[in-house]
């Protein structure tokens, strides 16, 4: 925990970023408990999740000091697991589908809150990643931001697996532009904000930093 903090304060000094502004999620997906507990008490105050199940599993092993960490569902979510989620998680960041933003709307609505998300942006354009396509992302956009219950606050995207980086490079700096396009177009309905740009996991986060990413998602690193 400590090392990758120090390596981000790197990145930003290099970069002129303030590192109080990077969020950094770690990811819990292949840790247990005990090895988050021990992250939580280095300072990590997000962790992520790829399923619902496994986040409400091992949060319950956790200590109730824990309680204050924000929980982020970085994995595909089906809608009928969505209730499940709005009552475990913090915010969203696999949202790449109408239907699945208005099922999380239905479910809001039911439990009298906003749910927080983020839409997840295949600019990779791997037909086994998750997303929607870069081409359909203000159309979806153009629908959340009627929604009454859903809260847009930024983009979420991966590059591919070993692409090299000058194609990591260009999926991030893409994701960076559709974000920009969007908090120009939406800048006046207070349901958009693009807050976060969620890009870069460990292999890839520094590119992911100098590309403009304010929030990385980190698991080997920190849970080795």
């Amino acid at each position: 925990m400590a090392g990758i903090s120090a390596k981000i304060g790197e990145i930003c000094a290099r970069i002129g970023k303030d590192p109080g502004d990077i969020v950094l999620v770690g990811v819990t997906k292949y840790a247990q408990a005990a090895q988050i507990n021990e992250a939580l008490g280095a300072g990590l105050k997000h962790i992520g999740e790829n399923k619902v199940q496994d986040a409400r599993r091992k949060l319950s092993a956790l200590p109730k000091s824990a309680a204050q960490v924000t929980k982020h569902m970085i994995g595909h979510l089906q809608t009928n697991k969505v209730r499940q989620c709005l009552e475990t998680f913090d915010l969203i960041q696999s949202v790449d589908s109408v239907k699945l933003a208005n099922a999380i709307e239905a479910q809001a609505e039911k439990l009298d809150k906003v749910a927080d998300i983020l839409v997840q942006v295949n600019t990779a354009g791997e037909e086994q990643k998750f997303g929607v396509a870069p081409a359909d992302v203000f159309e979806l956009v153009d629908h959340i931001a009627r929604l009454r219950h859903v809260r847009l606050l930024g983009l979420m995207g991966m590059a591919p697996l070993g692409g090299g980086e000058p194609v990591t490079r260009r999926c991030f700096r893409d994701l960076r532009l559709l974000c920009d396009g969007i908090n120009q177009r939406y800048k006046d309905i207070p349901s958009v904000h693009m807050k976060y740009l969620s890009m870069g996991m460990t292999d890839d986060f520094e590119i992911a930093l100098e590309e403009g990413a304010n929030m990385v998602r980190i698991g080997r690193a920190i849970f080795q």
